[in-house]
């Protein structure tokens, strides 16, 4: 069920939430700075004051911080949860709690799952190039070829006053990030409360849409981003390799994602097409599928999308601690993450549903989207199966890298209602986090992945 209020918004959004292709007017465009920030976002806060307005100074710096280090603290850490919200109190908080949150409330009970809901932060700011993409973005970007391709998109946020729900999904997809490495370890819980290991490997990301010599060109045809994973556990894996290169504005046939994988067992490179879609996921050992990798990514051919327009809701956020100081091993419980390593905070998010097209297959058949209107992230979402129960419910979790200007929100978890199991995917190991790569270009191609396979 949809909340009133949310069911207001639809109804105020119904004249823009179909097809458009296009950008806005002048006259809309020149709402941002204005009521809206310049990316997009109500610039004021709600009516009582439980969201804040935005922030342009962004946040404090914290003075344990060391500059360069890529070791962030957490800003805000004095402040203590405003209160805690679980399956004794939830229905007075209904209205700004996802289905998702409710059904593992429900299902888990306090001692499993409970949101500890502290000041909300506002204080996300991009560099001012993107900024300055993004307002030229808002009457010169546009859809093409059913929402597959974007044109006239410099490297930005392509849609920062959103018309329809694949605008909105294109906001999230080829959001602006920095360059990052790390070593990680993957973990999923069994229904019987026992943590498996089911990866350790060392991820690199080139934004390269982002790079300084791509910033005052239209997209087109370059890289979104290369991303390459080595796999070095289990053993059963290790010295694997995956190479992605994902388009920045082009699904249409014959573009799109393009993905190799090294096996050891073959010894060589090929072509990975099923890297993509309702595949399962192996770095998850099978727990969630491709397309739910940073709660959704890839083309959207096979589903249509819906804005339903915008609500005030209670997601994950600021939560340095958890993503940057603490062990993996220390916040898996047996039902589900740790509730006191967590931040929530209440945020005006886009929602946006997709129901699969029909001759489509994909093991979901409807998902929705929760998109932060600041950071352009999707932070949950619900996934339903082909009966329409409830399947899994994901969260991403971010923090605000205050001295580059960039929002990391990589390390993203799912819970299976079906099964009463959990996983957390993409969680820096504690000191091995890094802004930048410090690979070259050939490290990102099928010879770079061959040179460096196991012989």
């Amino acid at each position: 069920m949809l909340s009133g209020k949310l069911k207001l918004a639809i109804l105020c959004t119904s004249l823009v939430a179909g097809p458009a292709l296009a950008g806005v007017t002048p006259d809309q465009a020149a709402r941002l700075g204005k009521e809206l920030t310049p990316t997009g976002a109500e610039m004021a806060g709600n009516a009582d004051g439980s969201i804040p307005p935005w922030n342009p100074k962004g946040p404090p710096i914290p003075a344990d911080f060391v500059p360069g280090s890529d070791d962030y603290k957490d800003p805000y850490k004095g402040e203590k949860p405003l209160f805690t919200i679980d399956n004794t109190n939830w229905q007075q908080y209904a209205d700004n709690l996802t289905e998702g949150t409710k059904a593992i409330m429900a299902k888990l009970g306090p001692d499993g799952f409970r949101l500890n809901v502290y000041p909300s932060k506002r204080d996300f700011v991009y560099p001012d190039w993107v900024v300055a993409n993004t307002i030229k973005n808002a009457t010169g970007a546009s859809m093409t070829e059913d929402g597959q391709k974007l044109v006239g998109n410099l490297p930005g946020v392509p849609f920062p006053i959103p018309q329809s729900g694949m605008e909105v999904m294109w906001n999230h997809m080829i959001r602006y990030q920095e360059d990052y490495s790390a070593d990680y370890d993957v973990y999923y819980v069994s229904s019987d409360g026992k943590p498996i290991l089911s990866t350790t490997g060392f991820i690199t990301n080139v934004y390269t849409i982002f790079k300084e010599q791509y910033r005052d060109k239209e997209v087109g045809d370059t890289p979104w981003v290369m991303l390459r994973i080595n796999y070095n556990a289990p053993a059963r894996r290790a010295g694997e390799i995956l190479l992605v290169h994902e388009p920045g504005a082009d699904y249409t046939q014959g573009k799109g994602r393009s993905a190799w994988q090294y096996l050891t067992g073959q010894r060589r490179v090929r072509l990975a097409p099923a890297v993509s879609f309702d595949t399962p996921n192996p770095g998850v050992a099978g727990t969630s599928t491709y397309d739910d990798s940073y709660i959704y990514n890839g083309s959207l051919e096979r589903f249509n999308w819906t804005l339903l327009g915008k609500q005030e809701m209670f997601i994950p956020n600021g939560d340095y601690d958890f993503i940057f100081q603490t062990a993996i091993t220390d916040m898996l419980g047996p039902k589900m993450l740790d509730p006191e390593k967590i931040r929530w905070e209440k945020h005006r998010v886009w929602v946006v549903e997709a129901n699969l097209k029909e001759g489509m297959r994909h093991l979901y058949r409807k998902r929705r989207y929760y998109i932060d209107e600041d950071t352009w992230h999707a932070m949950t979402n619900e996934n339903y199966d082909g009966r329409d129960k409830l399947w899994r419910v994901q969260y991403a979790y971010g923090a605000n890298l205050y001295d580059v200007k960039s929002y990391f929100a990589a390390p993203y978890g799912a819970y299976d209602l079906l099964q009463g199991i959990y996983n957390l995917n993409g969680k820096p190991i504690p000191g091995k986090y890094r802004n930048g790569v410090t690979q070259d270009d050939k490290y990102f191609t099928p010879k770079g992945m061959s040179r460096s396979g196991v012989r």
